[in-house]
């Protein structure tokens, strides 16, 4: 066997390693320290791989895994309200950028030559924007989602560009009824994933769930994912945008935070590749011998993106502030450009030296960019201050609330009878509360009456869907003591200040909960064995507030620690002081004795020796008794007296025949 890309790949990671410490120490993203050690694992420093083909195939899985994952946090519907910023966005980013690229190159190099420069320029990096975004919890954010809008319409205008390439080199002509066909034949394929995940999709899903398999969840996601992708890419598109729609359909599915939870390591193993093969393209020697000219054109990219981007997002309707940081955030080169400029390489729009040039250029803008995005709203404040002074006090952009999106709430962890009680409580008394839930029959019996979702809670990203942060009270009611852990563990990283209840099995689990981080830990066999000892003493008819004294000092000696409490004697104290007495009831019967008779009469209390507690006539329960309380046949009397009395007195309450 050969183990030659193995050997390589090892020496990757080990070195990806030792650069992502070193720049952790110096507070430097782990985006940038990615791309560093692509360029020293490259052809231009150590050398060390030789099969780029194959580290480019993984960079490429890992940007279409950074599209599902991007897919899977949005849906068709949140697609839906970015409609106008993706069509007027996107397309006036593009058009503005490639126009104004064409009018200064013009003058350089041929017209064809410029407009392909601008193509390759327009394009901004999804993997980097949307990853250092999902890092800052800035998704949902206006620039966040103005961005997205902008990279999505990028990743849809990458075929039609690629198309435009063999044209404006003169080798290709493509008739109108040709474009016509492939259109269509691209728009009928696009229609049939979407019924494919509008109808089976969700039986498929609900199948699988219901197994409660991880292997076949994770085959299932990421062979529907790599399937809607392979399609997508047959018809000419691109393999991430098959993933982002494979994403926004699972979307759809309750079972969405089980599906990421799965898929997540896997992205960002790949998309960590692609950052590390974009570092490798680097030629270094070229770089420094061209650093003044690679140096220019950088800042060209970044000042002929930022001018075109700003007044493109104000068309959209957002703010001034939000269009700067979104400039900031987009004015680097993306990954499709290197595809791209492959292509323009080939049909001899870019010569070997530009082409050089632009990806040394590139590698720059995208290893500023973390620098860009971490400062954008300070930047932007500065640039508000001293050049658009009118919009210095505009308000800022506000974006609706995502559905899952809660505060001061309950996490409630599992939907059984527990579960289901405390969510009852919850919603009478005007707390708001959601559920996770691992059973799919659970869940899907009450997605649309309870605020339920499908997941591992010992997952963090699960905590972080439910709103860890913001939630008041995690009550965890599955008896799942490595699970509660876990979810403990978790959940206490997010929210320290998260009060945490937990359901256990046995009291040898107290300790350890609490150890890290429970609050209250409520073992079900000490609560069942105090329920029993309550009945068994209320049926010696021990006073109901001794029965709480013991269950009080009890509950302390076992929660708190303290000194066994001495009870059994106490308790025999009192059993010897009270008399053999009992409750019971009897049935006045046909023409019994009884019939007739007053409670005043004094038959049952002087003859007998009982107490008559109340009366059952009918569907009524008589309980003011007074001496006129008259018994009749067919009434149920509830007696209190002693075992002998009791058996004595049924001879007034039965029939003749009897």
């Amino acid at each position: 066997m050969h183990f030659e890309f193995l050997q390589e790949l090892v020496a990757i990671f080990m070195i990806s390693i030792v650069v992502i410490l070193i720049c952790s120490k110096f507070k430097i993203p782990s985006i940038v320290a990615l791309l560093l050690a692509g360029i020293i694992c490259g052809p231009s420093a150590l050398k060390l791989v030789s099969n780029i083909e194959a580290a480019n195939l993984m960079a490429e899985v890992g940007v279409a895994l950074l599209l599902f994952t991007i897919g899977m946090e949005l849906s068709l519907k949140d697609l839906a309200r970015i409609k106008r910023p993706l069509l007027i966005g996107g397309f006036g980013q593009m058009t503005f950028t490639i126009l104004l690229i064409t009018a200064i190159f013009s003058f350089v190099v041929r017209w064809q030559n410029a407009v392909a420069f601008g193509c390759l320029v327009t394009l901004s990096s999804t993997a980097i924007v949307l990853s250092l975004f999902q890092q800052k919890a800035q998704a949902d954010s206006p620039h966040g989602r103005i961005c997205l809008a902008i990279l999505i319409f990028q990743d849809l205008i990458i075929v039609p560009i690629m198309l435009l390439f063999p044209l404006l080199s003169g080798k290709l002509e493509l008739s109108f009824q040709e474009s016509l066909i492939s259109l269509g034949k691209n728009s009928l394929v696009i229609i049939g994933i979407v019924l494919f995940g509008k109808f089976i999709l969700p039986r498929l899903m609900f199948a699988v769930v219901k197994t409660r398999s991880r292997e076949l969840m994770l085959m299932t996601t990421l062979g529907f994912c790599f399937l809607v992708a392979l399609i997508t890419a047959s018809i000419g598109l691109s393999l991430s945008l098959g993933a982002f729609i494979a994403g926004l359909l699972l979307a759809e599915s309750e079972y969405s935070i089980s599906i990421m939870e799965n898929v997540l390591p896997f992205k960002e193993i790949f998309t960590s590749i692609f950052f590390i093969t974009v570092g490798m393209l680097l030629n270094l020697e070229f770089f420094a011998s061209h650093i003044f000219m690679v140096l220019f054109v950088a800042v060209i990219i970044f000042v002929i993106k930022f001018t075109t981007i700003i007044p493109v997002i104000k068309m959209t309707g957002y703010s001034m502030r939000t269009a700067l940081i979104s400039a900031f955030s987009m004015s680097q080169i993306g990954e499709f450009s290197f595809v791209l400029a492959g292509h323009a390489l080939t049909f001899h729009l870019m010569d070997s030296d530009g082409y050089q040039t632009f990806l040394a250029a590139s590698i720059l803008t995208m290893l500023f960019t973390p620098y860009f995005i971490n400062n954008a709203p300070k930047f932007s404040t500065v640039i508000l201050r001293r050049c658009f002074k009118k919009y210095e006090h505009e308000t800022e952009d506000t974006l609706p609330e995502k559905h899952n999106e809660f505060k001061d709430h309950i996490i409630i962890i599992g939907f059984g009878i527990g579960g289901k009680s405390l969510a009852k409580v919850a919603k009478e008394s005007g707390i708001s509360y959601v559920i996770s839930e691992l059973n799919p029959d659970t869940v899907k019996r009450y997605k649309n009456i309870e605020p339920i979702f499908h997941g591992d809670a010992s997952y963090p990203l699960v905590l972080e869907h439910l709103g860890v942060e913001k939630a008041r009270v995690l009550a965890i009611m599955v008896s799942d003591p490595m699970g509660s852990r876990a979810i403990i563990t978790n959940a206490k990283k997010y929210n320290p200040r998260l009060h945490i209840v937990v359901r256990t099995r046995f009291l040898s689990e107290i300790a350890n909960l609490k150890q890290i981080g429970a609050d209250d830990v409520i073992p079900e066999e000490f609560e069942t064995s105090i329920e029993v000892f309550a009945k068994v003493l209320n049926y010696f008819l021990i006073p109901r507030q001794q029965i709480e004294q013991y269950i009080q000092q009890i509950r302390k000696e076992v929660y708190s620690g303290a000194r066994k409490t001495e009870i059994s004697s106490n308790l025999q104290d009192i059993k010897n002081e009270l008399p053999n007495l009992q409750f019971a009831s009897l049935k006045i019967e046909a023409n019994a004795k009884l019939i007739g008779t007053k409670l005043g009469d004094g038959i049952l209390r002087n003859q007998y020796k009982v107490n008559v507690v109340a009366v059952h006539r009918g569907t009524e329960d008589i309980t003011e008794l007074n001496a006129q309380t008259e018994f009749f046949e067919d009434d149920i009397i509830y007696l209190f007296g002693t075992q002998e009395a009791i058996i004595s007195v049924q001879e007034v309450f039965l029939s003749p025949q009897a």
